[in-house]
């Protein structure tokens, strides 16, 4: 009776209304596994930035901290550590087992950089949960080991966990970020529904729970409309979200505001990931920086000299009509007569009255002329440079017997006589020449034998031109269809030096003589025009492909868009001391190697992959079908042409390998080298004309005088 009483006492005792503590079981998604082991799986929807969304986004993001939690120790404090790289492919295949999601790289990462974020969150929750008080400060005592978590974590794991979390750097980096996120102007109040669920509601993720919206949050999200109207993201190059703008504050690296996981600036912006530079970059940019200073300076001395030396020179000029010319013997000498347009040749064939004070028909000769007498006429068409108005003659056919004035650069002494009238010019040659090794003496040779008449004219004319001065230059446009683009050439006396001693080329000798080759060969025949392009040496060499590799692969592509149809391009490359020659056909992915000291194309790796990506590049851009069994394939061929035989005619012998390409006019290039030029080594008086040429070529454009 009593215990009945008892009993019913108990039972209408009113509820104990002490504080209980509501606990929660660990989160192990057993529906995931049982339906899984039903080969049922889960449909994951992505919106257009790659963001998870949808209705199994938030189980797929739940699932991920499980697995997180069995697979990663929680004494992992670097996520992108290696040692994880077995632990990550596990999470990643167990994730495929329950839900549909492509096996794309970009798949994978997104979801491993959540799970790395879960792990940073299951961290901070046992440092908040069991080593820090009420006010989120560290406890002194050991804390207990977590039995709840045994199943993920043993007494090891926890032992060395707290050993890191009671490290004073971790202290202060923890107080540090614990101050930045404390009492936010913003508070964030949609808990674990992220931005990628609320796109369209950006607003809503600062709003209560009793649906009201502060003022302060009405007007930022107004601003953001205003923004997000006037600012494009193709314009937006600071690389700051429409939110981080309204709210005035800066965005962090790797993650845009507002937009939630998964969605970086490289995603949204479409911009490459920058790095810092390293060491060794910062100090090749400071080097080519100084290079470039150093240039400058060079530069502007050469134009003040320029400067400086042009009153001299038109002094010179003004006096060349009435004095004696250095160039030609005093008195009467058999001469030949040529002209330069529309094309240098020989005309006829007279004498030249070098006399100090002569007068052409009782009248000063024009600056930069001789008094000639003609005498044979040896093109009938042929028009004299200055029409005689006293006897109104305009043809040299006409001028047979008398006096004209002839451009003293197109008039060249006879042989017997030059020989006799330049020997002192002769000596000088050949003494230069006595101090260079590999190479025979070239001095003026017997009657009937070559003469390099252009070379010996053109430094006559250096010799009496401000260019013997040390830093006078002279510049050489070069049009758009040479290289692709306009520019000035800068040609120095050392140039013209290397030429007369038969010396390494510079670039600038060598773009000169692809000036003459546009000029005589090209320009007005448009089947040699729209098949032969060039390649700038002064954008593509070696030591720009290592330096700016981006620019000079830039202007390749751009150079080969610029074809409609099969077009060769030759590149003269310069690898730090040697000239080779490439002719490249972008549209058959052929690339023809011409070394002249036998090399292999695999001693230049670095040009080697420029050519490749270039060509690649080039393919995607026209969008051309490619087999796949040629898709990575590009065809080099090295053509066995003429061979050097001394460390010094490489720019020569590239100079002659264009010429003859281009006098050839086809785009194919046999391996053996074309049957009218093959041979084994190209003779000195092989190099010679191609002096010759461009000496002749020098005199015609009056770069020197």
């Amino acid at each position: 009776m009593a215990s009945d009483q008892e009993n019913s006492q108990d039972a209408n005792a009113p509820d104990d209304t002490s504080e209980k503590e509501i606990t929660r079981g660990i989160t192990i998604m057993k529906s995931i596994i049982r339906d899984r082991d039903k080969a049922v799986t889960y449909n994951v929807n992505w919106n257009a930035d790659n963001q998870l969304i949808g209705s199994n986004a938030a189980k797929l993001a739940s699932y991920i901290g499980t697995l997180v939690c069995m697979h990663i120790p929680i004494t992992a404090t670097r996520w992108s550590n290696k040692e994880l790289g077995s632990a990550k492919d596990k999470i990643w295949t167990e994730i495929l087992r329950s839900f549909n999601i492509e096996d794309t790289t970009i798949r994978k990462k997104y979801i491993l950089q959540l799970a790395g974020k879960r792990h940073r969150g299951w961290r901070t929750f046992l440092t908040n949960k069991y080593l820090k008080d009420k006010e989120k400060k560290f406890v002194e005592y050991d804390p207990e080991y977590p039995v709840k978590y045994a199943i993920f974590i043993t007494e090891e794991e926890w032992v060395a966990f707290v050993a890191q979390r009671r490290d004073e750097n971790f202290k202060k980096v923890s107080a540090t970020n614990r101050e930045r996120a404390s009492n936010p102007t913003y508070a964030y109040k949609k808990g674990r529904l992220g931005y990628a669920r609320l796109e369209e509601k950006i607003k809503e993720a600062r709003v209560g729970k009793d649906g009201t919206v502060r003022d302060d949050v009405q007007h930022i999200y107004d601003e953001c409309e205003t923004l997000s109207q006037s600012i494009s993201t193709a314009e937006d190059q600071e690389n700051r979200s429409v939110l981080s703008r309204a709210l005035n504050v800066p965005e962090y690296p790797g993650r845009v505001r507002g937009k939630g996981h998964g969605c970086t600036p490289t995603s949204l912006y479409k911009n490459p990931r920058r790095r810092n530079p390293s060491n060794q970059e910062v100090m090749e940019t400071l080097q080519a920086l100084q290079a470039q200073v150093l240039q400058l300076q060079k530069d502007n001395e050469r134009y003040r000299c320029m400067e400086k030396c042009s009153s001299q020179l038109k002094e010179t000029s003004e006096k060349a009509s009435i004095n004696c010319q250095n160039k030609f013997p005093e008195g009467i000498s058999s001469c030949q007569l040529y002209l330069s347009s529309p094309t240098y040749r020989l005309v006829g064939k007279g004498k030249v009255h070098n006399t100090s004070g002569d007068l052409l028909h009782h009248r000063p000769l024009p600056d930069g002329h001789l008094k000639v007498s003609v005498d044979v006429v040896l093109d009938k068409d042929a028009l004299l440079p200055i029409p005689d108005i006293v006897s109104e003659t305009t043809f040299l056919r006409d001028a047979i017997g008398s006096f004209v004035a002839w451009p003293l650069d197109l008039i060249f002494i006879d042989d017997e006589v030059f020989a006799q009238g330049s020997q002192q010019l002769s000596q000088k040659i050949g003494s230069r020449q006595k101090n260079k090794r590999d190479l025979p003496v070239t001095s003026l040779p017997k009657k009937g034998a070559f003469v390099p008449r252009y070379q010996i004219s053109l430094e006559t004319l250096v010799d009496s031109s401000d260019m013997a001065t040390a830093g006078a230059i002279r510049l050489l446009d070069m049009e758009e269809d040479i290289f692709g683009y306009s520019c000035t050439e800068t040609i120095g006396k050392e140039d013209l030096e290397h030429i007369f001693r038969h010396q390494e080329l510079g670039v600038g000798v060598i773009h000169t003589y692809i000036r003459f080759l546009y000029d005589n060969f090209m320009r007005g025949n448009d089947q040699l025009s729209n098949r032969f392009r060039f390649v700038s040496s002064s954008l593509v060499n070696k030591a720009l492909i290592c330096r700016e590799p981006d620019s000079c692969r830039e202007y390749l592509v751009k150079r080969f868009m610029a074809s409609s149809t099969n077009n060769l391009y030759l590149w003269p490359y310069n690898s730090g001391c040697h000239w080779l020659l490439l002719a490249i056909d972008p549209l058959k992915e052929v690339v023809y190697f011409l070394n002249s000291i036998d090399g292999e194309w695999t001693n230049y790796p670095d040009m080697k992959q420029l050519v490749d990506t270039s060509i690649k590049v080039f393919r995607s851009q026209r969008q051309a079908r490619v087999p796949r069994t040629k898709s990575s394939n590009i065809t080099w061929i090295k053509v066995q042409c003429p061979l050097q035989c001394n460390g010094i005619d490489c720019g020569y012998f590239v100079m002659r390998f264009m010429r003859e390409i281009i006098n050839m006019n086809q785009i194919e290039i046999p391996i053996t080298y074309f049957d009218e030029y093959k041979c084994a080594h190209y003779t000195r008086l092989q190099l010679e004309q191609i002096k010759e040429e461009l000496c002749q070529y020098f005199i015609e454009k009056r770069l020197i005088i």
